[in-house]
């Protein structure tokens, strides 16, 4: 685990503006969420994305985007979509506003997440869905959670009880993340970007993340949470209670 929720904050401010200005922003179509979500987004007429980066799962046109980073927002304003900054614990937003709230990867940033699920919470209506991704066990804590801003790693138990708190029902749940493997090669890469900044993400957008995206697996989902010590990140799709 890293520093305090002041330091959290400004280590993922200071990271994620700094990524996103020279990432390639990748169309919605490409992710191997886009199955699940497309169908979702289909029925859910207000739908709201926190945290995308330039790299949203949700259909750009009718979703509303919240980034911390003005660099995600300005390239996702230059395609199309309503995007503005903003942060996690404090949408900017009436209660109840949306049928459909998605957030990858972004609560393990989050020092008060007990806020932060209460904040998503309150926007979306009774009855709709919150699609989100978080890293499991910590456990498992590599230098990559460091390096990339996390705060912390979730049990089962205290995911579990998180929702609980804040009126969701989990429904299902797949093994999830495009996590590097190599902790060398993570270093190296990370050591180039702040370095080399052009180079890498030369090599970002036209060798490593087309890769990635090529080697993604369906996602295969199951009731409740996944079951597999194994899996140490994880997409969750929930219900919000009242509906």
């Amino acid at each position: 685990m890293t520093g305090g929720a002041s330091d959290i904050a400004e280590v993922n401010r200071a990271f994620y503006d700094n990524l996103w200005r020279g990432v390639k922003l990748r169309p919605p179509e490409q992710f191997n969420t886009w199955p699940l979500l497309s169908e979702l987004a289909a029925t859910a007429p207000d739908r709201l994305e926190i945290g995308p980066g330039r790299l949203p799962r949700l259909p750009l046109v009718d979703t509303r985007f919240v980034d911390l980073s003005s660099a995600a927002v300005e390239a996702l304003r230059g395609e199309g979509a309503h995007a503005q900054t903003g942060e996690i614990t404090a949408l900017a937003y009436d209660d109840a506003t949306f049928d459909l709230v998605c957030a990858f990867d972004i609560l393990e940033h989050t020092a008060d997440d007990q806020r932060a699920m209460a904040e998503v919470a309150r926007v979306l209506r009774p009855g709709g869905t919150l699609v989100f991704s978080l890293p499991l066990y910590m456990s498992a804590w590599t230098v990559f959670d460091e390096l990339v801003g996390h705060y912390r790693r979730y049990e089962p138990a205290e995911l579990r009880s998180l929702l609980t708190a804040q009126g969701f029902t989990l429904e299902r749940s797949a093994a999830y993340g495009m996590q590097p493997r190599s902790q060398l090669l993570l270093r190296f890469g990370l050591w180039w970007l702040s370095r080399h900044y052009e180079h890498a993400m030369r090599w970002y957008n036209r060798c490593f993340m087309p890769l990635a995206l090529r080697m993604q697996k369906p996602l295969r989902f199951v009731p409740g949470l996944v079951d597999d010590a194994r899996v140490d990140e994880v997409i969750l799709v929930c219900r919000r209670n009242g509906g």
